[in-house]
């Protein structure tokens, strides 16, 4: 079990450093407009935002099958 904890962690710190050597490279590499095209106008804030999106979306989601449930078993009882 702690191989496979040390691997995880060597596989997302791997990910990681790739990750953000990419996207030095996009931003190093690559014309203003096509920067703000894959990234956004806001450059420097690319993986908050992008965190911010996915839990957003997560708590979406998760109040929709919340009320779904509810709506499904609450309903029963009355």
């Amino acid at each position: 079990m702690l191989k496979r904890l040390f691997w995880i962690a060597v596989g997302v710190g791997i990910g990681i450093v790739v990750v953000s050597k990419a996207q030095a490279y996009v931003k190093a590499n690559t014309p203003d407009a096509a920067r703000q095209f894959l990234l956004g106008p806001d450059q420097d804030h690319v993986p908050m935002r992008t965190l911010e999106g996915l839990v957003s979306e997560f708590n979406a989601t998760r109040r929709a099958r919340e009320a779904e449930l509810n709506e499904r078993y609450i309903g029963r009882q009355r």
